[in-house]
Parts: structure tokens; sequence; C-alpha cells
């Protein structure tokens, strides 16, 4: 099917038809990867399929992840085969099959720190990683795990520090553009026929008598309300789970805690490696993960009872990972080398456990009142499985005759033809007249979508220059961004299409002001609008170094929270 563009236009029609008066079969609430796996799921089986998301897509969770896609070595400790073995299926249909532009290999040091038992404790735990892997019949083409001896290790990351470690274990992951990844399994459902619209709120739910029918929504580009109509509406809101079921006035099965993680982003030079590097800390992991021309660092794990929207990271978090790594570097880290900090929420089912980090992984679907569905819990990873078992309970509900889920063979926009279109970048780099480089980067962006923008940029040759101050996307990204990924303000551009807020140590102030030129024509901005966009991203900029400076979340939170929220 030909790619649909996620466009003002588009945007614009699906609204019309949620407000039609129409029933749809499903309405999904929640546009971060696990509702926009909904919306998917329940479209490909057939299903009149609505989604309304009420900020950006991915703006919550699902663009501040660890960027990895994986079994969760750690819950092999907790003796959770069944989550591993589950992750690791669909961390090889991701590689291999789902979005393999989007979603790679990555090969990461277990540095070994003790003598004896650690080199067979690690070796036990990562044979049963692998084999659990290899077990279902797609590891993705991953290799397994090797032993290295002390000189074998600093060879590959000299950056070790050599009396800190007796050796170490590599093993393969996979890591994930999560914001890139979340909206393209919007544009995939919305080209399936799902009507999806981002800036739009539920700001309330319909019943007759016990049952839900559907959702009071309010489209924040324009102000106005209206009715959808749907007879299963599915509660995927994440950490806002609760917030949305006491706006039904159902108190819910179950309760979800959110688990505030942090990480780091610095130069890929400031840490010599080959290698991506994990690390063990008192309470959890910590992972170096590599990420174009930077690492990502991180995370924490600590519980957070503040604003949802705009978690903030705090001077003591941020201690906190440079502490850590410093221990195994030989070059120390400060707060001078970070060029972005990001903070996300881990949506986790409430337990007995006070610690957020013991608290389950699982997901939980539930029928709380007819008419309404709740998924929750889980990890990244996971999500097309948490998004079928949601559909599969809208289906049971449903009666008739629901196909089964077909989305472990429904690949993203941009994948089919991915390996073949990479096999040509040198080709392609030629017809363009861009350097190779460019177009290798364009195309774990963008997939086979990549000859989109080079459209753009054989219409317009001025659209093939580098986005000034955020040099590693072009300006026919930018343009793309708004005609075809659903970007409606300049944070989406620069937060979630690209990563310029978090890859530029003015945290994206400089291209600010260009991009929203860039954009301007395509979502009708005059100068003015121009003006307060620019404003408003200076202005979440400032407030956010503002809270890193701060020592605990309540002062963080609320020097965070100076920045006020863009209207829609």
């Amino acid at each position: 099917m030909n790619p649909r563009p996620l466009s003002p236009e588009t945007r614009a029609a699906a609204i019309e038809r949620l407000a039609s008066g129409e029933e749809l079969d499903v309405l999904v609430v929640g546009g971060g990867v696990v509702g926009t796996g909904c919306a998917l799921d329940a479209v490909t089986r057939g299903l009149t399929t609505g989604l309304v998301e009420a900020r950006d897509f991915a703006s919550g969770t699902s663009s501040r992840s660890s960027k990895l896609v994986h079994g969760g070595l750690r819950y092999l400790e907790m003796l959770d085969f069944r989550l591993v073995h589950e992750a690791l299926i669909e961390r090889g249909l991701l590689l291999t099959r789902l979005a393999p532009h989007l979603v790679r290999p990555v090969p990461f040091l277990y540095p070994l720190t003790h003598l004896g038992w650690e080199r067979g404790y690690v070796e036990a735990g990562l044979t049963l990683y692998d084999g659990l892997a290899r077990s279902t019949g797609n590891d993705g083409g991953l290799p397994w795990h090797k032993h290295l001896s002390r000189r074998a290790t600093l060879r590959i990351a000299p950056a070790l520090k050599k009396s800190e470690l007796i050796g170490a274990v590599q093993y393969y992951d996979a890591k994930v553009d999560d914001a890139r990844h979340t909206m393209e399994v919007a544009r995939t459902a919305a080209t399936y026929g799902a009507h999806v619209a981002s800036r739009v709120a539920a700001v309330g739910f319909l019943r007759q008598g016990e049952r839900v029918t559907g959702i009071r929504a309010l489209d924040k580009l324009t102000g106005g309300e209206f009715d959808v109509h749907a007879r299963q509406v599915v509660n995927a809101t994440g950490v806002w789970t609760d917030d949305t079921q006491a706006m039904v006035g159902e108190r819910g099965q179950f309760h979800v805690r959110a688990s505030k993680g942090i990480h780091l982003v610095v130069p890929r030079d400031r840490i010599h490696s080959r290698s991506g590097i994990i690390l063990r800390t008192e309470k959890s992991v910590l992972f170096v993960i590599p990420w174009g021309r930077h690492w990502i660092i991180g995370t924490t794990d600590t519980q957070w009872d503040l604003d949802k929207a705009h978690p903030a990271a705090t001077s003591a978090d941020i201690e906190y990972l440079l502490d850590h790594v410093n221990k195994f570097l030989t070059t120390r880290l400060t707060q001078a080398d970070v060029e972005g900090v990001y903070a996300g929420l881990r949506p986790l089912l409430a337990g007995e456990s006070e610690q957020t980090s013991k608290l389950s992984r699982e997901h939980v679907v539930a029928h709380p009142t007819p008419g309404l569905i709740v998924v929750a819990g889980g990890k990244y990873t996971t999500y097309r499985i948490m998004a079928r078992d949601a559909i599969d309970e809208a289906a049971r509900t449903l009666g008739g005759s629901v196909p089964e889920s077909t989305t472990q063979d429904i690949p993203m926009v941009g994948a089919v033809g991915y390996h073949a279109m990479w096999n040509r970048r040198a080709a392609l780099a030629e017809e363009s007249g861009l350097h190779v480089e460019r177009i290798e980067k364009m195309l774990m962006r963008h997939g086979i979508l990549t000859t989109e923008i080079l459209d753009l940029i054989a219409a317009d040759p001025s659209l093939g220059e580098p986005l000034p101050c955020g040099e590693d996307y072009l300006r026919a990204e930018i343009v793309y961004a708004a005609s075809h990924e659903g970007a409606l303000h300049l944070d989406d551009v620069l937060a979630r299409r690209t990563r310029v807020s978090i890859e530029t140590f003015d945290r994206g102030i400089g291209a600010s002001r260009p991009a929203a030129e860039i954009v301007a024509p395509i979502l009708g901005w005059d100068a003015a609008t121009i003006d307060n966009e620019v404003e408003h991203y200076r202005q979440r900029v400032e407030a956010e170094r503002t809270s890193q400076t701060m020592p605990d979340d309540e002062s963080a939170d609320r020097a965070r929270l100076r920045a006020p929220d863009i209207n829609g």
C-alpha cells in the first residue's frame, strides 16, 4: 500500500470522520507506542478504527526510553523467563521484518570485576539469554556472546579503566529510535485506514447507562469540541491511565505508578569504545549506548509523583549517572560534557514493592466497564503483544468473526525493500548529489521513504542543505516532518522527528528559528506564529536547564513548569 502522509490535511480529514457521528468499532485514546500499536492491530483486522492523542505521537514515555529493544537481562535474575522469551521474539521480528530500518543490532560489553564466580554467573545468564533467543526461531542474526580477556576488552574499549576489570563478556541486543518508530506505527495504521489525529484530547466519556459509548474530544488546535462514538474504547494512556479512568468514574482494577528514568547524551569522542557498555549499579543496570555521533547513558529508576507531562531531571540524578559511569572510565565525564538530558516515566503496575525497580513490567488488559478496555504496564519491546491482547479483548466483546491479529507480518511504512535500498545507497548518493553518509543516515531514519525526501530535494535543491545548527539533518527532513510525519509544533520537529533537542549543546536553540521558518508554509504559520513557536521552545529549554540544577524532584518540577505549554 502507498504510505499515507500524516499531514495537516489528513489530520483534518480524520477529525471530520471522527466527528461525523458514525460509530467506530474501536477508538484508541493515547498515541504512544501501545496506543498506535492498538490502532494498527485493530484496523488490520478489518475494524473501523480511530486514534486520538492529546499531544504529539510519542510525546510521553515512548520518546524518552533507553532506546533499547531487548529481552531484559535483569528479568532473568527475577526468573521471569516468559517475559524475556516474549520480548526476544519481538526483538527478532523488529530486527528482521517489522522495522529493520529503525531497529539495529548493538554490541554490549559487560565488564567483569571479580575473579572466579562472576564469569560463570554471567556465562550462565547469557547462555540462557542467547539460548532463549535461538529457541524463538528468529534471533535477528545476532551473534552468540563471547568471553574476552582484559587485553581484548581494552582493545575494543580503551576508555575503560584497566584496574576496574579482569575481562568482559560481549553480547548483542538492539536499539531503536523510539519516537520515530512510534510515529511510523501511527502512520502505518493510517495507511491501512485508521483515522488518526494528534493534538486531540479526550476530555470526557460518553455513556449510555453503565456502558461507555465514546468520548468527548477537544481539538487543541481550534478549540472545537465534538463527540466520537465507538463500540469499544481502548484506554492506552500509559502513566495517565489512572487519570483517564477517573474521567469515567471508575477506580479501575489496578493502578499504574510512574517510575522516572533519566538519560544523558554526550559526544561520541568522550568515550573511546567500539561497543556499547552495560554496568551494574547497586539498584539496577547502567547502559552506555552508541547513538550516531553520541552516547546515551542511562538510566535511573525512582518513583515520580509530580507532573506527568514534563518529568524533570535533577542535578542529583545527573551526578548519579556520572558518578557510576566514571567509576569505569579513564577520562572522567563532567556536566560540561553533557549535550542533552531527557527524563521519561515508565508506567509500572502498582504492586506491594516500595521500590519501582522491583515492580512488574508485565502488562494487564482489563475490561472495567462495558465498552471500555484498559491496557497498561509492559515495556517498549513488547508493545505489539500488548496491543494484540487489548484488541483480542475488544474482538471478544464485539462478537461476530473478527480475524486474528496479523501485525506480526505487517512491516512499518519505510521497511519493505529497505535492505535492497541500503545496498543501492552509493547509487542514490550519485543520483542525488548527496554524500553517501548522508544517504545512510536518512535510510536509517526513513527507510525506503528516503526517496520521498530525495524527491523534495530534486524539486528544490536548497532543501538538500543541512539545517543550520542541526547539521545532522537536512532541510528537506524538516519539511517532511510537517508534511508527512504529523509534526504540528516546533517541539515536535526538534524533539521527536529529529533529536536536535538532545544532540546539540544549545539544545536546539540555534536551529529553532530556521526550523520554524521551514515548516511555516506547510503549517500555515505567519510571522507572529513563528515568533511564538520559537519563544515557547526557548522557554522550554531554559526551564529544563534550570530544573537540571535543582537538588530534588519538587524544586526541579517547579522549575520545569515555569515554561507553559504552547496552545494545542
